[in-house]
């Protein structure tokens, strides 16, 4: 209906349906504006945007005939672009937190320790991150050969090649930040976070000796904690909004027939992230922690990280429900949150690459005996330190994997594990945050630094629930 260059190149609008889907789009929040007008909790908020992305993605799907690949729809297509400007953009918003959020918590939290052991705080989260991690592979692992994943299975080669690698060695020296600036930009965020440390451990001696000069130093800092706390809670009142539009397009984007195609392997990876969260809340049993407590005030991060893929756009959110509903204390949930971003990942870095690894295995002959599966869950572990918590690192995570046991060439045979991908990162982002913020309580919880009663307590109060100037 509508031709030429201005609305296929420029307005990207050929199509009625395409302004009919944009328009719903728009109705959707128009409604949400209604609930959050009107009051409604922020957490009845969020389970009814869930449920409207859900209903408005399969709906355009059906009236578009589940096509097999939606980008040869024209209006579906155009409806994924526009819908990715109110979701990406919401992402984007948050990603713009982290550096500033991630280096000023840090260099706030280190300075005002006070006795608190930083290495002993380190250490542990470093152990259950990566412990947690080789759980999930074995986990994979097991998974992967009870389906008997890959078993009379020929996928297509693809042209995808698998991302560079980098050695162990490169990786850990990728961590020493040697400009400041550039990790920054680059979003180093272990390399920030060693900076910072180095900053705050300067400020807190230098405070002892030289309390009148670094005073204002200290100021400048907890001021620009609470303007960038601020500016986080006014862009997670967005959050609803995000959620729709995230989860929405993603559906609309990839359709349906892309997920039965490699059906067994979603099945799969979904029940180890299934088995994987039990695990969690186990963890959490075992160290006196009720888990039910800990998942009616956690799942906020949970949502975002679902819908937005973004272990690190999840980040804002992260910390403030970690400090403000399960009460851990500020250094702890500052830390682990910024490490969990980088390091640990038991969706992107664990599950995922071992149950990858096991199925082209079985599809290549390559003998499984037990040196095969310790050195598959050793190279899982190692592997998943420095891989960024940004929608599709779970690619590089396998391409690590897959050539450290000697697979690399067989990388190209997951091109249509790789199409639907986006299906597959929203429960692995969703599992890597929750792995984070178990790490986080049960890290403060073995310091003695957790608030049990506001943990177990019954107030559901979020920050997004007091109004935000």
């Amino acid at each position: 209906m509508f031709t030429g260059p201005f609305f296929e190149q420029f307005l990207f609008i050929t199509s009625p349906m395409t302004i009919i889907a944009i328009a719903i789009l728009i109705g959707a929040f128009i409604f949400m504006f209604m609930l959050q007008k009107k009051r409604v909790k922020f957490s009845t908020r969020m389970f009814i945007a869930l449920g409207l992305a859900i209903g408005l993605g399969v709906a355009l799907q059906l009236i578009a005939g589940l096509p097999a690949d939606p980008s040869t729809i024209t209006w579906l297509d155009e409806t994924r672009t526009w819908y990715s400007l109110f979701g990406s953009g919401f992402t984007k918003l948050l990603q713009m937190l982290v550096i500033p959020i991630v280096f000023i918590s840090i260099v706030r939290v280190v300075m005002n320790l006070e006795g608190q052991n930083l290495g002993k705080m380190t250490g542990r989260t470093i152990a259950w991150m990566l412990g947690t991690t080789a759980v999930a592979a074995v986990v994979g692992i097991v998974l992967a050969n009870a389906f008997q994943l890959g078993q009379g299975l020929e996928l297509a080669s693809s042209s995808v090649e698998p991302k560079e690698v980098t050695t162990l060695v490169t990786t850990m020296l990728n961590l020493i930040p040697s400009n400041p600036i550039a990790i920054m930009s680059e979003g180093n965020v272990i390399a920030l976070v060693i900076f910072a440390s180095f900053i705050g451990i300067a400020t807190m001696r230098m405070g002892k000796r030289k309390p009148e000069v670094i005073a204002p130093f200290k100021d400048l800092i907890e001021a620009a904690y609470q303007i960038i706390m601020s500016v986080a809670m006014t862009i997670i009142k967005l959050m609803p909004y995000g959620v729709i539009a995230l989860l929405a397009g993603t559906i609309v984007g990839r359709g349906l027939d892309a997920i039965l195609s490699v059906g067994m392997v979603v099945v799969v990876i979904y029940l180890a992230i299934v088995l994987q969260f039990m695990i969690h809340m186990g963890i959490l049993s075992v160290h006196g922690l009720n888990p039910v407590s800990y998942l009616r005030k956690g799942y906020e991060p949970l949502v975002l990280a679902f819908t937005s893929r973004s272990s690190m756009g999840t980040l804002p959110v992260t910390v403030e429900t970690l400090t403000e509903k399960l009460g851990v204390n500020g250094a702890t949930a500052n830390l682990v949150s910024s490490l969990g971003t980088t390091m640990g990942m038991n969706g992107c870095a664990g599950i995922y690459p071992a149950v990858l690894a096991v199925m082209l295995a079985r599809m290549t002959g390559i003998p499984m005996d037990a040196q095969f599966y310790v050195l598959l869950v050793v190279v899982v572990t190692l592997g998943s330190v420095g891989i960024a918590g940004i929608p599709g690192t779970a690619t590089v995570s396998a391409s690590v994997t897959l050539n450290g046991v000697g697979l690399g060439s067989a990388f190209s045979y997951i091109g249509p594990v790789l199409g639907i991908d986006p299906i597959l990162d929203m429960g692995r982002t969703m599992l890597n945050v929750n792995g984070t913020m178990v790490t986080a309580v049960v890290v403060d919880k073995s310091l003695g630094t957790l608030d049990i009663e506001k943990f177990h307590s019954k107030d559901q109060v979020f920050a997004e629930d007091i109004e935000v100037a």
